[in-house]
């Protein structure tokens, strides 16, 4: 099983939905890093359950503890051991996955692979799984912005039929992403997007959507030429997260109905260095960044765990109808952002340890 993310700066996740805990460890953090608990804090409690009514009725404290690896405020350079308490689990509310694969969740996949499954709450293959992940880029995210200045800001820009308009990106805050439950900064897309999450929750179903994450002052030549493109090591780590079904930087899609003519970005002299007029290849050429604003946009399916009853299958093939027990999101998209920026630090910590070590070897 793969719990391993990067190859300098490695981050391994553990611990399943309703067992004891789950955390992370970090291996490879620069030592003399500041670094403690409230550093970390702040982005699992965007991310814990029962924030709002748009979210899991789950009650999550989600404290964080250091359990190595920092001393007196400082990264020691050994690895850094994250683990937050599991709570509120409540086994009994996934008595019926025993006997019954839910639609469009991990059962039978995860049953096929090792013949067994976690007894409750999709084990690793739920979204508590994020917590570690958060925590880590929190860590990761410490480090770029010390280092680099790296910024990294994303927010809800579309929950089913409702699309926010266009942001640069170029100045939005996490404040102003936070300023609804909803995570869009556009007020007025926000509150449709609200009335719609909340209609799909009276309906005992859920609603998917598209988070948009800019990253802000990343330097240029970070991302390797061929098969480990900047491009591709962040669709690889947004297409991990639980749900995420679609990945595109820059002009992606859009983009792709257009012409080269419509979608080149000219160069052109930005504050003594040579940038680009437009941003249409999302702050990437050649797999490698190029000192514009990284833009890319994940699309999220509806919630797989519905309230809702459906006519399906158990494992012996019988027509059975499952309603669900377990809390769920109506939709993932609020408490996934912290989730895309804690992914997107991930892999720029890794790319930035090694550009520096390639500019060593050179």
């Amino acid at each position: 099983m793969s719990n391993t993310i990067g190859i300098l700066f490695r981050v391994t996740t553990f611990g399943e939905s309703h067992g004891p805990a789950v955390g992370a460890i970090v291996d490879g953090c620069p030592s003399r890093l500041p670094l403690d608990a409230s550093d970390i804090q702040p982005q699992l409690d965007r991310r814990r359950p029962g924030q709002s009514g748009l979210t899991t009725s789950r009650s999550e404290a989600d404290q964080v503890r250091i359990l190595s690896g920092v001393e007196q405020g400082l990264t020691l350079g050994s690895p850094i051991a994250l683990v937050v308490d599991n709570a509120d689990g409540r086994p009994a509310d996934y008595e019926a996955i025993r006997t019954i694969p839910r639609p469009s969740h991990a059962d039978l996949t995860y049953r096929l692979k090792y013949g067994l499954t976690a007894a409750s709450g999709g084990g690793r293959a739920s979204a508590r799984e994020t917590v570690g992940r958060v925590a880590a880029g929190a860590v990761a995210g410490k480090f770029l912005a010390a280092k680099y200045s790296v910024q990294i800001v994303a927010w809800v820009s579309a929950v089913g039929e409702c699309d926010a308009p266009d942001l640069t990106g170029e100045t939005m805050t996490r404040d102003q992403v936070d300023a609804n439950a909803v995570r869009c900064p556009h007020a007025p897309s926000a509150r449709k997007m609200t009335a719609l999450i909340e209609g799909a929750k009276k309906d005992g179903d859920s609603v998917g959507g598209v988070i948009t994450c800019v990253c802000r002052h990343v330097p240029p030549g970070w991302g390797e030429p061929v098969f480990d493109k900047l491009s591709a090591l962040l669709a690889h780590a947004m297409l991990s997260i639980p749900a995420a079904k679609g990945f595109e930087i820059g002009a992606g899609f859009a983009g792709a109905r257009g012409r080269g003519s419509e979608q080149n970005d000219v160069f052109v002299l930005k504050e003594g260095r040579l940038g680009t007029r437009t941003n249409r290849s999302g702050g990437i050429q050649g797999g490698i960044s190029n000192g514009e604003p990284l833009v890319f946009r994940v699309a999220f399916k509806p919630a797989a765990t519905i309230a809702r009853e459906q006519e399906t299958a158990d494992y012996k093939g019988q027509t059975v109808k499952l309603r669900s027990q377990g809390r769920h999101d109506p939709c993932v998209l609020p408490r996934a952002v912290p989730i895309v920026e804690a992914m997107a630090a991930l892999v720029l910590a890794d790319c930035a340890m090694q550009h520096a070590e390639c500019r060593m070897q050179n």
